[in-house]
């Protein structure tokens, strides 16, 4: 296996120790049809063989239950490493199917798997239990966010050609003379009138000359904080915005459960609670085969009925 691979390999003495810990039973290891279709994919290419053997391995590790991850977010709130490696290793699967999805963008899939474990790995140390979220609303938030931010770093690149870089060494020497003369920054023109040139010409140069300052550039002494977390990202929703919205539906959801079938399927249908879509009355009515006005009445009685139960209001804050 790639040692860029290696983001969270098994440390089994540490995790029967966790295990001893915590007398929960981890479940069983389930090969995700996912993984395995991705390891078919594979074949038997000898190039390939690296993302084979990563898929199958992370294929081994059991998958978590809600009670489990969050007993292994205590355990790693407490400073226990073996608890935050499972966390982590159980969770590969997600990388994997996320990382798929930006094959072909510029980094090779075991690139995009590897930048993708980074974000997992911020999730694990980020993630606060107690809102009630599931560990993987989360997680795919910050995966998402860690790939993303690799495909732009690697766009920003920039490849100044060699005659180019010839000019710039021109043009940082007669920079450093003006400096000298001057005692002061020359300016575009002066440079010009130095390197017997036009000042379109310098300020091309000096464009080129600028270098991206890397989103991953430590802030401070704070190693674990880089530039890019103090950056928003005003087009994409934060993840607490994401876990609070899937928390209100998983809520929603089991009020709806006291519901007679028909009911609830309106009231799903008509607050966009099932396929992300509000529905109109009539659209509804053609799926009920009945009135627009009876599918009124149904979500009017329906909505009466459900004031008296206790998560009534997610309702309301849904739609």
């Amino acid at each position: 296996m790639d040692q860029g691979l290696t983001v969270a390999t098994s440390a089994t003495a540490e995790l029967e120790e966790l295990r001893g810990e915590d007398a929960r039973p981890w479940g069983r290891a389930a090969r995700a049809p996912e993984l395995k279709q991705m390891e078919l994919e594979a074949g038997s290419d000898p190039g390939l063989d690296s993302l084979r053997l990563y898929l199958r391995s992370i294929g081994r590790v059991p998958l978590l239950t809600a009670v489990e991850e969050i007993a292994l977010a205590k355990q790693i709130e407490r400073g226990n490493m073996a608890a935050k490696q499972h966390m982590v290793e159980a969770n590969l699967r997600l990388v994997v199917s996320i990382a798929k999805g930006y094959v072909g963008r510029g980094l090779t899939f075991l690139d995009l798997i590897q930048e993708g474990s980074l974000g997992l790995i911020r999730a694990v140390e980020k993630f606060d239990y107690r809102r009630g979220y599931k560990f993987s609303t989360y997680a795919t938030w910050w995966i998402r966010q860690a790939v993303s931010r690799a495909l732009a770093d690697k766009a920003r690149t920039i490849r100044i050609p060699v005659h180019m870089v010839e000019r710039l060494n021109k043009l940082i020497s007669a920079e450093r003379a003006l400096i000298q003369q001057l005692g002061r920054e020359p300016t575009a023109a002066e440079l010009a009138a130095e390197l017997e040139c036009s000042v379109p010409e310098v300020r091309e140069v000096l464009r080129m000359a600028q270098q991206p300052v890397s989103l991953e550039k430590p802030m401070g002494e704070d190693e674990g904080s880089a530039l890019g977390d103090l950056v928003e990202d005003v087009s994409a929703e934060s993840p607490f915005e994401i876990a609070s919205a899937a928390l209100r539906r998983e809520r929603i959801a089991r009020v709806l459960q006291s519901l007679p079938a028909r009911e609830r399927e309106v009231i799903e249908l008509r607050y966009g609670i099932v396929g992300g879509r509000a529905r109109t009355l009539e659209e509804v009515g053609q799926a009920f085969n009945i009135t627009r006005e009876r599918v009124r009445q149904i979500e009017n009685r329906t909505l009466k009925k459900l004031q008296s139960l206790p998560d009534a209001q997610q309702l309301r804050e849904a739609s």
